[in-house]
């Protein structure tokens, strides 16, 4: 008899809101806001419009998984019990190249702004320093942080409304390139190519991020089934209204905005927008979302770590290792950490593209993993059941994966090479189906959240 400790359920729409919006940091708008601009051409209201209607279908395919499994959930836990145990770990394997950058792109984001606070601290500097930070938080635990979650997203809620609030002044007083607050320009593609605004789109994804997260806490949610659907869309949607909007106020108002420096061009639009009140504003702000972001990137990698760990798919006395008095996975942490330290040597374009790699590989998956549950192996194939099971995950399923390929190069052949590695390592494991067997967990601790 299993005498383990159920989780409470106690979570409801508004805290599971709450909880997705902290996981994606509605500042990410800028934090990428140089490396999107660049890569959609300048069309940052067509790319997110885009961007927002695959992860729309995504995000139906998510909410069909959850109400299947109302479980701690992911992509590599849908497509193992969908479709196939080892496929299910060769998607978590790309899913983990998305952990794994994470936190990288939080703390390099950091490390940018702050030196473009005082130039004459290096940004590796800053890097070092957030690197061991969150690392101690990590380690010892971060039940006082995960309480200001709200209050961050609140905090960069405020922020983004003030920027905007700022922008529309400038129209309103004339000080802005357009005397209207309402334009179709910023809809339209005027001469800049449309695989180029794909390619930025494709990238644009990363900024969504988080509402899957929120599948994870299946177990702690009332009526989960119900709950955490609605909690998705919702989450897509406030942000996608937050991403457009921005873009649209910044598209319209400054149409002939440049920047040298893509990593802190967003630094240079507040700048312009509001001057020194407004960025150091941004700083102070932008402190607190990178570090509950950090927290939770940290978080999250070092558990699905664990999870690994814990069914052995990856070395199980490694990665299960609970310290014993912290109660948190000290080894996986001290292993991120160590790999954070890239923040010193790659840019952020790089961090983001790897990012959106292992993303958008995941959400392919899941939306073909609504097709082999439900319509496959459940056989709900009446018109109604054909366009919800077939149909809308085709869609999305087509969709992420066309904007998979519209990443660069660099970024499609690493990947791939991370993929043939992780088959590899499946391919030679001595004892392959051994991850795959239910285990009895009963003397397993599971690591303080």
């Amino acid at each position: 008899m299993n005498n383990l400790p159920a989780l409470s359920k106690s979570l409801k729409v508004y805290q599971i809101v709450f909880l997705g919006l902290a996981w994606m940091t509605p500042m990410i708008f800028f934090t990428v806001y140089g490396v999107a601009y660049d890569a959609a051409g300048g069309q940052m209201v067509l790319a997110y419009l885009i961007a927002f209607l695959a992860i729309f279908f995504t995000a139906y395919s998510y909410s069909r998984m959850v109400k299947a499994y109302p479980i701690a959930g992911s992509a590599y836990t849908y497509t193992k019990k969908a479709i196939h145990p080892r496929l299910g770990f060769l998607v978590g394997w790309a899913l983990l190249l998305d952990y794994i950058f994470s936190p990288i792109i939080a703390i390099l984001t950091f490390g940018i702004f702050m030196h473009t606070e005082f130039p004459s601290i290096p940004v590796y500097v800053w890097v070092i320093v957030m690197n061991i930070i969150l690392a101690l938080v990590n380690i010892v635990g971060i039940k006082s942080v995960a309480r200001i979650s709200g209050i961050s997203v609140v905090v960069q809620i405020l922020f983004i409304s003030l920027f905007c609030l700022f922008i529309i002044k400038d129209i309103a007083t004339g000080q802005a390139s357009s005397s209207t607050l309402f334009s179709l320009h910023p809809f339209l593609a005027s001469d800049v190519p449309f695989t180029t605004i794909f390619s930025g789109a494709a990238l644009i994804c990363f900024c969504f991020l988080g509402f899957d997260a929120v599948t994870t806490m299946a177990e702690e949610t009332i009526q989960p089934e119900r709950t955490i659907p609605k909690a998705i869309f919702l989450i897509v949607c406030i942000a996608a209204v937050m991403y457009i909007a921005i873009s649209y106020f910044t598209q319209i108002a400054y149409p002939g905005f440049t920047f040298t420096n893509p990593d802190n061009a967003a630094y240079t639009l507040v700048k312009l927008v509001g001057g020194n009140l407004l960025s150091s504003l941004f700083i102070t702000v932008l402190i607190i979302a990178t570090f509950t972001q950090g927290v939770s990137s940290v978080t999250s990698v070092t558990r699905f770590l664990y999870a690994l760990g814990r069914e052995s798919v990856l070395p199980q006395k490694v990665f299960s290792y609970i310290h014993p008095t912290f109660k948190t996975p000290v080894v996986n942490i001290l292993l991120v950490t160590a790999f954070s330290f890239l923040g010193m040597f790659i840019d952020l374009n790089t961090a983001v593209t790897f990012v959106s790699f292992g993303a958008l590989t995941a959400f392919t998956f899941v939306n073909l993993s609504v097709i082999a549950h439900f319509y496959i192996k459940l056989k709900k194939r009446s018109f109604t059941e054909t366009i919800l099971y077939l149909i809308f995950p085709l869609i999305g399923a087509a969709f992420i994966g066309w904007l998979l390929t519209l990443l660069n190069k660099d970024t499609l052949l690493i990947g791939v090479a991370w993929l043939t590695v992780g088959f590899l390592y499946l391919f030679v494991k001595s004892r392959l189906p051994a991850p795959f067997v239910k285990r009895d967990h009963s003397k397993v601790t599971v690591p303080e959240k």
